[in-house]
Formats: structure tokens, C-alpha cells, sequence
């Protein structure tokens, strides 16, 4: 499972996945499909997001499944960013469609 802090025209998502890489081709066929084509991405670490989140987090991750493409932990981006710093995350990817 992934974590990803999805930076996108409408605005900041934190999603968690069950695809192995942001590159998986499904997981950015699932993300078209939902309007997000073009966005700026950074991992987030998986334990770092579980401990800021806490039972918010274990309820998300409890309904995805390895059959589940994502599920939306956070569209809040004034709370993203304060729950996060930059230097925690990992290195940008930029993915355009």
C-alpha cells in the first residue's frame, strides 16, 4: 500500500492505494477516469500518514482492499499542509496525461 499526496488543478489529495507505484498504469487510468490527469505527486510515508491520521486512517484502510484501486484519506488541503512538511515527503513526480 501506497500513501500519495496528490497536488492537482482542484486542489490537494491524500489518497491511499493498493497499486505499487504512482508509474502503474491502472492506478493513472483510475485517476483519469476521475478527472486527474495532470498533477504534481509525492509519497508520503506510510507510517508517517497512519500516525497523524490515526483512527481516520485505520477506518480508509480498512475498506481498501488489494481489489480496491484508492481511497481518498484527505481533500482538506489547509489540513495537508499542516499535517505535513515538505522534507517528509519524497521526491516530486510529475505526471501529465
Amino acid at each position: 500500500m501506497k500513501s500519495l499526496l496528490l497536488l492537482t488543478a482542484s486542489g490537494p489529495l491524500l489518497i491511499l492505494t493498493s497499486h505499487e507505484s504512482l508509474r502503474d498504469q491502472r492506478l493513472l487510468e483510475v485517476l483519469k477516469q476521475k478527472g486527474i490527469g495532470k498533477f504534481v505527486a509525492f509519497e508520503v510515508p506510510l507510517s508517517l500518514a497512519r500516525e497523524r491520521y490515526g483512527g481516520h486512517f485505520q477506518a480508509v484502510e480498512s475498506n481498501l482492499h488489494e481489489t480496491d484501486d484508492l481511497r481518498v484519506l484527505d481533500f482538506n488541503g489547509q489540513r495537508i499542509f499542516q499535517l505535513f512538511r515538505f522534507n517528509e515527503l519524497g521526491s516530486p513526480v510529475l505526471q501529465e496525461q
